[in-house]
């Protein structure tokens, strides 16, 4: 098997294992499960900063509860720009359209994000976060999201 087939059999497990859950936990509002995906160190990095401290896990769970007391639906979808993989490390850089619906009416967010995998003590966690909706002071939206299929799992 050449590298390049190695590497894909790697991002398919890292597909089972990371982002079809990834995707089901966001969809679901189950923030335990979403923050369970990440390593228990992450470098989380967005347009408002910084975060080494995991504040984003608080987050993510006053987020969801906050949609699920909302009524608001969530639709999460991606694709990779790129993915580079060996073993035991997956860098990984794509766009995303977050689709929440509350009574009736559709909101989108886009972005990109450039996620770095680990696998640890035989898992694959997501140790390192970024995230932005802006490339080159342009603002991401869907005329850049719909260039590409969305992944299914």
């Amino acid at each position: 098997m050449n590298a390049q087939s190695a590497a894909k059999v790697i991002q398919n497990e890292i597909d089972k294992a990371v982002w079809a859950p990834f995707q089901k936990a966001f969809e679901t509002l189950d923030a335990e499960a979403l923050n369970n995906i990440y390593a228990e160190n992450v470098l989380r990095v967005t347009p408002g900063g910084i975060d080494t401290e995991n504040a984003f896990k608080a987050g993510n769970i006053s987020r969801f509860e906050a949609s699920k007391e909302n009524q608001v639906k969530i639709a999460l979808d991606f694709w990779f720009d790129s993915r580079f993989t060996n073993a035991t490390t997956s860098y990984e850089v794509g766009f995303y359209r977050i689709t929440a619906i509350q009574g009736g009416e559709a909101n989108y967010n886009y972005g990109q994000f450039h996620i770095v995998l680990k696998k640890q003590n035989g898992i694959w966690k997501i140790t390192q976060d970024w995230d932005t909706t802006t490339i080159h002071g342009n603002t991401i939206d869907a005329t850049i999201f719909e260039k590409q299929t969305p992944q299914r799992f």
